[in-house]
């Protein structure tokens, strides 16, 4: 293969003194000096614009609900306790992680370290339980299904190596939407897929990924390269949003396009879509390779998982079939 490719939801506003371009959510907003413009810059960049928003959203829910900065133990224990029956776990700790940080950015007593407080969460996560909801893994055998299903459209092309790049690469959903056309590298062996930031790594150290030629019908690169000469891309965003006639756009595909993407295809080849979503690539691919026997160490080095603890939920899934005690006696 030759080594270049060829050319063919409202949110309440936040407080005043949470401002977008401020210090403050970096902790910083007691200096006594004023930053220079520069030290600014780099401190708002240590913190993820993701999770920027998140916090800046909490709080105004928080202050919605009829919450005050600052605030008592029993304000918060009422807000956890309001929220129980609508909102997960995970998204009421989370806030009451981001009104613990805005009671310590702005110097008051923080109410979520006192034992009034730990004792609600304890409780809500006994009544509720900490299970989070998990997308369902689109297996190997239902990702060919998927693909054979397909027809010859552009939406078709780029639709293909989306799903087929996701799985191979065990990529999450913001970094698939993230490839450019230079973070592919075709080798002889197939292709090389450099992910420059990820979720896990916010400061952009990077890291590379083999992904090789397919010895099914269904290979990667010859789909990537099938969907480059299609939509005659040869520099910029791999995976670009197509009207319904068929023109490519300049512009990204967004990571909730890929969860509709991925049911969309799942549908249409007879599986219930329920549960799928942009994430179901990555879960598919590392729970296929656990029902294949791969390691945890060569799974882990293509998903990028730091551990085989954070592996954990797929390889349990995959592997409950496997040596099964009662299919030695039924």
């Amino acid at each position: 293969m030759s080594e270049h490719w060829a050319r063919p939801k409202v949110r309440a506003s936040p407080p005043a003194w949470i401002a977008i371009d401020c210090t403050n959510f970096a902790g910083l907003s007691h200096l006594d000096e004023e930053l220079t413009a520069e030290a600014a810059s780099l401190v708002r960049a240590s913190v993820a614009p993701a999770s920027a928003r998140a916090f800046r959203g909490d709080i105004a829910q928080f202050l919605a609900w009829g919450g005050a900065l600052p605030s008592s133990p029993a304000k918060i224990a009422s807000y956890i306790a309001d929220h129980a029956s609508v909102h997960a776990v995970a998204t009421i700790q989370r806030r009451v992680a981001s009104i613990s940080k805005a009671h310590e950015m702005a110097g008051h007593p923080n109410p979520c370290r006192s034992e009034t407080v730990k004792a609600t969460l304890r409780g809500l996560r006994r009544v509720k339980g900490t299970t989070q909801r998990q997308a369902k893994p689109l297996l190997r055998d239902d990702l060919f299904l998927a693909l054979d299903v397909m027809g010859d459209r552009v939406r078709d092309h780029r639709d293909r190596v989306l799903l087929l790049l996701g799985f191979a690469g065990g990529f999450r959903r913001s970094e698939l939407v993230a490839l450019s056309v230079n973070d592919l590298q075709p080798v002889r062996e197939g292709l090389v897929v450099t992910i420059r930031r990820s979720k896990t790594d916010q400061e952009g150290a990077g890291r590379r990924i083999g992904v090789p030629l397919g010895r099914t019908r269904h290979c990667p690169v010859k789909a990537l390269e099938s969907w480059f000469a299609t939509a005659m891309i040869v520099d910029g965003p791999v995976f670009r949003p197509i009207t319904r006639h068929g023109s490519v756009g300049g512009e990204r595909l967004t990571g909730d396009a890929v969860s509709s993407l991925v049911r969309e295809r799942v549908a249409a080849a007879g599986i219930d879509a329920e549960g799928y979503s942009g994430h179901s690539l990555r879960a598919g691919f590392a729970t296929s390779a656990a029902q294949a026997g791969v390691s945890t160490l060569k799974i882990r080095a293509q998903t990028g998982h730091a551990t085989d603890a954070m592996l954990a939920r797929y390889i349990r899934d995959g592997e409950l079939f496997v040596g099964n005690a009662a299919g030695a006696l039924l």
